[in-house]
């Protein structure tokens, strides 16, 4: 308990010097990331091999290429974000400098996963880091190499006060979790991050929780099989299917059933070959628990194609089940891993109301030639993100927010949304100490000319740019002499000023 005291004491001492607010010292930050990943690009794709059997340009297109390509667009668009937005202003404060100032949390904790150790750690770090916080980083333990790693390049690149790194396992992690942070960001399963939230809630500290959950992929009949089932097959089998966007299940048509096991049947064999364990692409499941996990997920199942499996090195082939019944066990989690059922269904209705029966998933992907139906399917379902004709490609489009929503998490990041994520957005009203005589309004004693007049100020609208402007700046003053002498002449020529204005349309309600 002492030792994450410390680190988490260090940290917010290091945050409270002020120096990790200075653009110019996130900029460098950034830059040495960008540097770490260029310099150290050989033992990063080692590491991630050692943990999950990964061919050096998997683990590169994977785990390094998108990170490179999120520091560009942070550094490219730092200085905009972290500028005070200017925001629009009604005509009491048409003198007053209104914004909202993006500041930073605090001392954020960032809770890695291990299916994407490395990436799953320093995408959410890069966004953190734009915002001006300190964070303490926790790998995943199961990832061990990874793990390792990064505890060892990171205190070599970045500010060792403002970003330690802290390893081990459960009792570590539990231990972080008793300490108090602004803001925490948890990528896992949902048993995890409910424990997760049930901590931060003694601090009231806010989470963005990224949990997963079971991913439908609804194949229309009027598609196009061949090549639905080429990008299925992708996103389900990569990684060995440890991603938590893959494909879950298959929703189709009895009729297709047979169509779609031969074309996904076809798409493996033109990814890796006859013999896929020896496939320099196919990845491996992490360690022996969740190899068990998943055959334990099998048992029972009609096994269209694959299922065979070698415990010693943690082989599971890709493999397709057929005529899955929605009330069998492997329909009731989230497999991560390299199985993939096909439940049938006699139509779109019957998909969007079996979809909504269970908790929201993470990502939904819909199949078809007609995007009225892809739409439909949109606007009668709800999921973290959708992909149509396509899976997990909203992931790589940063301008997209990344998360899910109900059971598959909370909150959201990637490219600004990350900036935004750990960012309080602060409004700010700055006024003078003049014209003191249009506060009248607010100040007792109270009188239905002051409501009818507040009306008229809060209530209307300018709607022709500078020429509206300029007319409700002159009823300003013409209603501050107004409140200020009560004669009857100005009150006249007030009325009839604001009756002009509305003829000639510069006003509306």
């Amino acid at each position: 308990m002492e030792r994450m005291q410390q680190v988490v004491w260090r940290a917010r001492a290091a945050f409270n010097s002020g120096r990790s607010r200075a653009l110019e010292f996130r900029m460098q930050q950034l830059k040495a990331l960008k540097q770490m990943l260029q310099e150290k690009e050989k033992d990063i794709l080692a590491a991630i091999r050692a943990d999950l059997h990964k061919s050096e340009p998997n683990a590169y297109c994977h785990e390094i290429l998108g990170l490179l390509g999120e520091l560009a667009l942070v550094m490219d668009k730092l200085k905009s974000w972290a500028a005070p937005q200017p925001v629009k202003k009604n005509l009491l404060t048409m003198r007053d400098e209104a914004y909202i100032f993006p500041e930073p949390l605090g001392v954020v904790l960032i809770i890695g996963a291990w299916n994407y150790p490395f990436a799953l750690v320093i995408q959410p770090l890069i966004g953190a880091i734009a915002a001006g916080n300190a964070v303490v980083v926790k790998p995943s333990e199961i990832s061990w190499n990874t793990s390792q790693l990064l505890a060892d390049l990171l205190p070599q690149y970045l500010d060792q006060e403002l970003y330690p790194v802290v390893t081990g396992g459960v009792s570590e992690t539990t231990e972080l979790l008793t300490q108090r942070f602004d803001h925490i960001l948890y990528t896992g399963n949902s048993t995890v991050g409910k424990i997760v939230m049930a901590a931060a809630a003694k601090y009231l500290t806010p989470v963005t929780l990224e949990l997963g959950g079971k991913s439908p992929c609804y194949i229309d009949t009027d598609c196009d099989l061949a090549v639905a089932c080429r990008r299925i097959t992708w996103g389900k089998y990569m990684n060995c299917g440890q991603t938590c966007i893959a494909p879950d299940y298959i929703l189709c048509n009895p009729s297709i059933q047979s169509s779609v096991v031969e074309n996904i049947k076809a798409a493996l064999q033109e990814f890796y070959g006859e013999d896929v364990k020896s496939s320099p692409d196919y990845e491996r499941v992490v360690n022996k628990h969740h190899f068990r996990r998943i055959l334990g997920l099998m048992e029972g199942q009609t096994i269209a194609h694959g299922g065979e499996v070698d415990e010693a090195s943690c082989f599971i082939a890709p493999t397709i089940l057929t005529d899955v019944s929605p009330e069998s066990k492997v329909m009731e989690e989230e497999i991560f891993g390299p199985v993939l059922p096909i439940v049938t269904v006699d139509n779109v209705d019957e998909a969007i109301e079996f979809i909504n029966r269970r908790e929201k998933p993470l990502a939904l992907y819909v199949f078809s030639n007609s995007k009225k139906l892809i739409k439909r399917v949109i606007s009668e379902t709800s999921s973290g993100g959708v992909t149509g004709n396509d899976v997990i490609m909203h992931y790589l489009l940063s301008t997209l927010p990344f998360g899910g929503v109900g059971n598959s998490g909370m909150g959201a990041y990637h490219g600004k949304h990350s900036f935004e994520t750990f960012s309080h957005h602060r409004s700010c009203l700055i006024k003078d100490l003049k014209m003191e005589s249009t506060n009248k309004l607010r100040y007792p004693p109270g009188s239905m000319k002051k409501v009818n007049w507040a009306k008229f100020f809060l209530l209307k609208r300018f709607n022709r740019g500078r020429v509206g402007l300029v007319a409700l700046v002159l009823l300003g003053i013409v209603a501050a002499l107004v409140l200020k002498n009560h004669q009857s002449v100005l009150k006249r020529k007030a009325l009839l000023i604001v009756l002009a204005v509305q003829r000639l349309g510069w006003l509306s309600v």
